[in-house]
């Protein structure tokens, strides 16, 4: 068994559209960065990528490379997820959380994990995803979201 943990961090920006845990939000704002800058998606990988000892995103698909601008992270999921398969794993279990004040996430949580549960080809039980708020005590929760990932791997 292998343990990784990812965490990931976009401002908001008001020419992108907001795309998390793979689904599109209808928001305002959205998550500035060189893919689709989906922030929980980006923790995964992390965390997937730290569990097989293979560094971390940007090592993989750097932001100086065009082939990955305006990716869909869902695409660089399935390619870690590929690699952690190489390696002899899969995905035990994904517990993440995301920090966001706004906007509110409680009504898209079941398309996540749907989205996910189905990229990384397990049941819908076994990935979790919480989102919570700051409260207005920190900073960047009003001007971007965050995303913390654990993962659990087990051999295949």
């Amino acid at each position: 068994m292998r343990i990784g943990f990812g965490f990931d961090l976009h401002p908001l920006t008001e020419d992108r559209e907001l795309v998390l845990g793979g689904i599109l939000i209808p928001c305002s704002k959205g998550l500035s960065g060189h893919s689709d800058a989906d922030c929980l998606v980006h923790a995964i990988c992390d965390a997937i990528l730290g569990a097989i000892g293979r560094g971390d995103i940007g090592e993989h698909f750097p932001d100086t490379d065009d082939q990955y601008h305006g990716i869909s992270s869902i695409r660089l999921l399935e390619r870690v997820l590929g690699m952690a398969e190489e390696c002899g794993f899969r995905v035990g279990n994904l517990d993440t959380t995301i920090v966001a004040d706004f906007p509110r996430l409680s009504p898209y949580k079941g398309d996540m994990i749907r989205k996910i549960s189905q990229t990384l080809g397990i049941e819908e039980n076994r990935v979790s995803i919480k989102a919570t708020t700051t409260n207005g005590l920190v900073l960047f929760a009003r001007e971007g979201i965050a995303a913390y990932a654990v993962v659990c791997l087990e051999p295949r």
